[in-house]
């Protein structure tokens, strides 16, 4: 069995200092967390496998990432970094490389233009591009016979719907054939983020991680809800990731990565300490 992964999520929004974490609930009601670059350095010291940047609001604001703050992040740790967020070109993708990302994350403009995600990575290998998959639940199941039916935990139909610009804006899309399409054009790995669960503490959404993991062969990061390590144990086991990621309970101190990964090892789950 491969390695699982602990990666730290930098949610990072634009500001007079040029960039902070943030952190919200269901995308929204944001909270300042501090810098990102501290909490780079900090994450690359306590052992994580990866870390994630988002620059949350540079689609809905129309902007490129921020590219000074990724260089500044890059310079401060040795591990695996991804960045996301404003993402709508091959030259975008070209220029966050440069900057010091190992992988970038497609979004919004994937579900736009799905041949940027065949673009990209076949220029730059599958194993540089990351798409990213934000979903919500949708329990109207009668008229979406089409779509992908799941079971949720008290036994209620639903299936979850794509959305973009940061939870603006549904699509319409089934998550789970989004994800096999992805896959199809060339992504090598799916960060799967439900709205319904972000910020909640409530722990990841298990059927859709679950659905989507079963449906794709390639690495499944888990996103979302993450509120404590048996959490993360529930994504491995029952919703089948490669990787959980997680952001509040890091940044405000509830846990580190040490002990989440000890958690773990204990659980007799695969981790590198």
């Amino acid at each position: 069995m491969l390695t699982k992964r602990i990666i730290p999520c930098l949610d990072v929004t634009l500001d007079s200092e040029g960039g902070t974490v943030v952190k919200g609930v269901e995308f929204f009601n944001l909270r300042h967390a501090g810098d990102p670059v501290e909490f780079a350095k900090l994450y690359n010291e306590q052992g994580a496998d990866e870390i994630v940047f988002l620059d949350i609001t540079a689609s809905h604001e129309g902007r490129a990432t921020m590219i000074d703050v990724i260089e500044r992040t890059a310079d401060e740790v040795f591990i695996p970094l991804t960045v996301g967020g404003g993402v709508g070109s091959v030259e975008d993708v070209r220029q966050i490389l440069r900057a010091g990302a190992d992988k970038v994350s497609i979004n919004t403009s994937a579900v736009k233009n799905p041949n940027l995600i065949k673009e990209t990575s076949d220029i730059f290998g599958s194993q540089c591009i990351v798409t990213a998959i934000d979903c919500k639940r949708n329990t109207n199941v009668a008229d979406n016979s089409d779509k992908t039916i799941l079971t949720l935990e008290d036994g209620t139909p639903a299936w979850y719907e794509v959305v973009i610009y940061g939870g603006r804006k549904p699509t319409g899309v089934d998550a789970v054939q989004w994800a096999k399409k992805v896959v199809e054009l060339g992504s090598g790995e799916i960060m799967l983020t439900s709205m319904d669960r972000d910020g909640t503490y409530d722990g990841f959404d298990v059927p859709v991680t679950r659905a989507v993991s079963e449906s794709v062969e390639v690495p499944i990061i888990a996103s979302g809800g993450a509120g404590n390590p048996q959490h993360m144990y529930e994504g491995f086991t029952s919703g089948k990731a490669d990787a959980a990621l997680a952001a509040s309970i890091f940044h405000f101190g509830e846990y580190t990565v040490p002990g989440v990964k000890e958690y773990l090892k204990n659980h007799e789950l695969p981790i590198r300490i």
